[in-house]
C-alpha cells in the first residue's frame, strides 16, 4: 500500500462554494460536507426529491461493475473522481474477491485528500495509492498510476458519476479518449452519467441551479454518452440506467423502484 501522492498540492478546503464531492457524500448521508453543499442539495431535492436515492443507485452500481471486472479476470483499476471515501470503497469490493488487485485512486478535491488514509487501507497481497490531480491533467495521472499499475496488462478505468462536470469545451471525449489509448486490449471503461432524458425540467432547473454557484455541469443524451464508448465494445446489457446493470451482483437500493433514473450506465471492453 502506498501512501498519497507526495506532489499533491497543500490541502486548501474552499468552504464557500459547494463541491459536487461533497454534495455527493451529502446525498449518500456521509458528514464530510459543509452547510453550502447541503445547501444545494436541499434545493436540488426540492425539484427532485429522489436525488439521494439516485446517488445511491449509482453508487451500487459502481460495486456490482468492480463485482463483475473481478469475475472477468480484472485485477487493476484506475478510478477517477474517486470521491469522499464510502464504504465499501471500490478497492474493498475488489479485494473482497481478489486479494492482490490494485488500485490507484484520484480525484481533485482537499477532503478526499484529508481522507485518502481510508482510502488506503487494502489488503497486504493487493497495492492501492491516491493521486491527488484534477481529471483533466491525464499525464500526471497516468505518470503517478504507473507507479502502483502495469499499463501493459488489463486495467478497469473506472469514470464514475465524473464526466458530466467536464464540458465539451474542456475536453470530456479528449480525456476519455486519451486515457482508453493507453489501456492494454482486455481493458474496461466504466463510466455512469448524467442525462437530461428522463427529467427535461428538473434537469434544467438543476443546471440553473449549478451555473448559479458557477459549477460545470453537462448532463448528455444517449447518443453523446454513447460517443465515449466509441472503439470499445460495450459489454451487456449495454448502455442502460444504473439500476438495470446487472442487478444480479448486489442487493437493491431502498427506494429504487419508486424513482426514475437520472443517467445511463455502461462498461466497454477494449478489444
Amino acid at each position: 500500500m502506498s501512501r498519497p501522492d507526495n506532489d499533491a498540492p497543500a490541502l486548501r478546503i474552499d468552504t464557500s462554494r459547494p463541491h459536487p464531492a461533497r454534495m455527493y457524500d451529502w446525498f449518500l448521508g456521509g458528514k464530510d460536507n459543509y452547510p453550502v453543499d447541503e445547501a444545494l442539495g436541499r434545493q436540488m431535492i426540492s425539484v427532485e426529491p429522489g436525488v439521494p436515492v439516485m446517488a445511491k443507485v449509482n453508487r451500487a452500481f459502481m460495486h456490482r461493475a468492480t463485482r463483475w471486472l473481478t469475475d472477468q479476470g480484472i485485477r487493476q483499476f484506475l478510478d477517477i473522481g474517486t470521491g469522499i471515501p464510502t464504504e465499501p470503497n471500490l478497492h474493498q469490493v475488489a479485494q473482497q474477491a481478489a486479494p492482490a488487485t490494485r488500485v490507484v485512486y484520484c480525484d481533485n478535491d482537499p477532503i478526499v485528500l484529508a481522507h485518502a488514509g481510508a482510502l488506503l487501507k487494502g489488503t497486504e497481497e493487493g497495492a492501492i495509492d491516491y493521486v491527488q490531480a484534477d481529471a483533466r491533467d491525464v499525464d500526471a495521472i497516468l505518470r503517478h498510476a504507473g507507479k502502483t499499475l502495469d499499463f501493459s496488462r488489463p486495467v478497469a478505468l473506472s469514470l464514475i458519476a465524473l464526466l458530466h462536470f467536464v464540458s465539451d469545451e474542456d475536453g470530456a471525449y479528449e480525456l476519455v479518449d486519451r486515457l482508453t489509448e493507453v489501456l492494454a486490449p482486455g481493458s474496461h471503461v466504466v463510466i455512469s452519467h448524467l442525462t437530461a432524458d428522463f427529467h427535461p425540467a428538473a434537469a434544467r432547473k438543476v443546471d440553473e441551479m449549478y451555473k448559479a454557484n458557477t459549477l460545470t455541469l453537462a448532463p448528455r443524451t444517449r447518443a453523446q454518452f454513447a460517443r465515449f464508448f466509441d472503439g470499445l465494445d460495450v459489454v451487456e446489457p449495454g448502455i442502460v440506467a444504473a439500476e438495470a446493470w446487472h442487478p444480479e451482483l448486489g442487493e437493491p437500493v431502498p427506494g429504487q423502484d419508486d424513482v426514475i433514473s437520472a443517467g445511463y450506465v455502461a462498461v466497454g471492453r477494449k478489444p
